[in-house]
């Protein structure tokens, strides 16, 4: 006791002596406990962690990727639309390839080029068709009956879209049926050809119903009735001056040119237009063909023009049909210089271009009942080559 009582005291300014004394000082007893007692350390496990930054586009389920993809490819204007979409990540390129996606791509998506024809445009158009694309069976068939040669697997994938009610196929395999394409002239049926038309007409497809009005109109495959025939073909103008006005509603004020006299021109034109329609006083540019039709086009285009020695394509610019055989298409009876695969071909070529460069080769051509009114689309006749 007196030794602890003769122990000298620290002073204040000695900071270490100061801890370690109150480190010996019992806390919890009273006030000069209370006041010496250390905050305690927090774990850094426990303070709140940064806010990490989330990335929904994982979190989206494929069905809705997928879902977003076929609407894209039911309405891309080119197959590019679909391809740079698979493009932005592996993800999209895994999902663009779905079935579903493939099943609905529209015709303008599966317009391949003659130009880039590869194995790959093969294997792409093939998948379609795996996939249980319509469009991608018509396409793919036209191409391969007429550009390929392979006649069996092309005429069976336009019957599997046929099936399917594609208008498209189903036209096709009516001029095919007309001109017996892929076999001789005894393949010939006009019967089925005419009842091919019906049912694309009835589908909606305006070549078709213009077909069979001049069928109606001439007898051929099917009985004789010259007032219902001129009925469907004004049917079939009103149908492409509908769906004219429908995508292009500024044609509504457009009229026809006339001359300085007030009178309205036969066959005059606006620039880049066409007289399709020149009964009704319209004037409408020619209408866009077919991504097969296109292909056809280009692809005989860049074989000098021609589908084989001796074969001819038809003369519609719209149209790119070569024949299987030679004199398989109908020329024309006053000036023999153009063909046809069909009367549609013939009437929509009359109306574009033919109806100014045709003349007689001679003066008896035209004894041949030559139906010369403007407007009309039986003004030329066509006959067997």
């Amino acid at each position: 006791m007196a030794s602890q009582c003769l122990r000298p005291q620290p002073q204040m300014g000695d900071r270490g002596v100061l801890r370690a004394e109150r480190k010996r000082t019992p806390t919890g007893q009273g006030e000069a406990g209370s006041c010496c007692r250390k905050r305690p350390r927090i774990a850094e496990t426990e303070l709140p962690a940064k806010e990490e930054r989330v990335d929904y586009f994982k979190r989206l389920p494929d069905d809705i990727i997928v879902s977003v993809l076929s609407k894209l490819s039911s309405s891309a204007d080119s197959p590019s639309d679909l391809f740079s979409s698979m493009l932005t990540c592996k993800r999209f390129h895994v999902l663009g390839q779905h079935p579903l996606v493939l099943s609905m791509a529209s015709s303008r998506c599966l317009a391949v080029s003659a130009k880039t024809w590869s194995d790959s445009s093969h294997g792409y158009l093939k998948r379609c068709v795996d996939c249980g694309n319509l469009d991608a069976c018509y396409m793919l068939g036209m191409i391969r009956f007429y550009a390929l040669e392979k006649r069996g697997s092309g005429a069976s994938l336009m019957a599997r879209a046929a099936i399917g009610s594609n208008p498209a196929a189903l036209y096709s395999l009516a001029v095919i049926q007309f001109s017996g394409s892929g076999g001789s002239k005894n393949d010939k049926d006009p019967r089925a050809g005419v009842a091919l038309c019906a049912r694309a007409a009835f589908h909606g497809h305006v070549d078709a119903l213009r077909e069979l009005g001049h069928c109606l109109q001439d007898g051929y495959g099917v009985r004789k009735n010259v007032s219902e025939g001129r009925r469907l073909l004004v049917q079939a103008n009103a149908r492409e001056l509908a769906a004219a006005i429908s995508f292009l509603p500024a044609w509504q004020k457009q009229r026809r040119p006339l001359t300085a006299a007030g009178v309205t021109v036969a066959g005059e034109t606006l620039p880049g237009c066409c007289p399709l329609l020149s009964d009704y006083g319209w004037n409408l540019p020619a209408p866009e063909p077919h991504p097969a039709n296109q292909f056809l086009k280009e692809w005989f285009e860049a074989r000098a023009g021609s589908a084989a020695e001796g074969l001819r394509l038809c003369s519609h610019r719209g149209c790119g049909r070569p024949e299987t055989r030679r004199h398989e298409f109908r020329r024309c009876s006053v000036c023999g210089l153009v063909n046809y695969c069909s009367r549609a071909c013939q009437a929509l070529d009359w109306k574009l271009s033919h109806k100014a460069e045709c003349f007689p080769m001679n003066p008896q051509a035209f004894d041949g009942g030559v139906g010369a009114a403007a407007g009309d689309d039986d003004a030329v006749v066509i006959e067997e080559a």
